[in-house]
């Protein structure tokens, strides 16, 4: 039985053919480059629509009656149009991050990092956060015949300020967009954003260098402040990096008191590897357990980053292959 798997995000659109459980296939797409979901899985397929048996794409956005309208792209996906262009029996759409969870259940602990190493209820509630290009969060429930995932847009709640530099923030912000959410700041774009705030307070601490290297970056400046901020060698962008990772871990803290999730935290989305030694630091675990009275719960709430970036590929293929059973 041969599934078609897709993990569909504003920036990159991944495809996989898979049997057994097993990926025999994989491509990744630039999203924005493509008209439709359509368009880009033809392309993908070529004439071997009719082999394939059933196909699940796991899209960031809200799924409502087998349709979703992108939330980073102008797409307007359905089920049903899928079908009848790929000429395939079944097709069904769940959010990026319901067919995350379900990855993130057969990854073994290798494609895992421990953030915070503490022992995990089996019973529990567990959740996801994860930024990419924007931030997608999820909670998975424990059922009598497995799990059940709640698929969530909680990264566009509003944005809650900390400090008297985060309230610095959110005005700033606030001169850009008439309301700001979780979902401005953490994920690529915010990166940048933060690091525009921060030199606006500082100018004086932008390099040179930086800059001219962001001129030149064809309008992709946040892998270039990541990296620099990394390898500690320019102040500004450890700065913008060390509060980027602090509000994300206080975001992560909130999802995780919202359901008292025993099970764990799983930081996953395209961001979190690519940082892994900065969020390894403490920066982020400082931010997350920082909740006044309820401290000792998030102390005991274990962490985890996922390191695999097939793990929504992998939950489509599944959710696919149950549709064929």
């Amino acid at each position: 039985m041969l599934v078609l798997a897709g993990d569909v995000g504003g920036t990159k659109t991944a495809l996989a053919l898979a049997q057994g459980g097993t990926i025999i296939e994989r491509r990744v797409f630039p999203s924005a480059a493509y008209t439709s979901l359509e368009a880009l899985v033809s392309e993908f397929l070529g004439q071997r629509g009719k082999e394939i048996s059933r196909a699940c794409f796991g899209i960031a956005g809200p799924v409502s009656e087998d349709s979703v309208r992108t939330t980073n792209l102008r797409w307007v996906v359905e089920a049903r149009s899928l079908e009848r262009t790929l000429r395939v029996p079944r097709v069904t759409l769940v959010n990026d991050f319901h067919a995350l969870a379900i990855g993130i259940t057969v990854l073994p602990a290798s494609d895992l990092a421990v953030l915070n190493d503490s022992p995990s209820d089996p019973k529990g509630p567990w959740v996801l956060i994860g930024a990419g290009t924007g931030l997608g969060e999820a909670v998975v429930v424990h059922t009598g015949n497995g799990y059940e995932v709640i698929a969530s847009e909680g990264g566009h709640t509003d944005f809650a300020p900390r400090n008297e530099l985060e309230i610095d923030l959110l005005r700033f912000l606030l001169k850009r967009h008439e309301r700001v959410s979780y979902e401005r700041i953490i994920c690529g774009r915010g990166l940048v954003a933060l690091y525009e705030f921060m030199r606006g307070r500082s100018p004086e601490a932008e390099s040179s260098a930086v800059r001219e290297e962001i001129a030149r970056s064809s309008g992709d400046a946040a892998p270039i402040i990541s990296g620099h901020g990394l390898a500690g060698d320019d102040p500004l962008c450890t700065q913008v990096l060390s509060l980027f990772v602090s509000i994300y871990g206080a975001e992560a803290g909130n999802l995780a008191l919202k359901v008292v999730a025993r099970g764990g935290v799983f930081i996953a989305g395209g961001i979190a590897p690519k940082i892994l030694p900065k969020l390894l630091d403490g920066t982020f675990r400082s931010s997350f357990v920082a909740k006044g009275r309820l401290s000792p719960l998030l102390e005991a709430t274990p962490v985890k980053v996922v390191l695999n970036s097939d793990a929504g590929l992998l939950g489509a293929a599944a959710l696919a292959a149950r549709l064929a059973l």
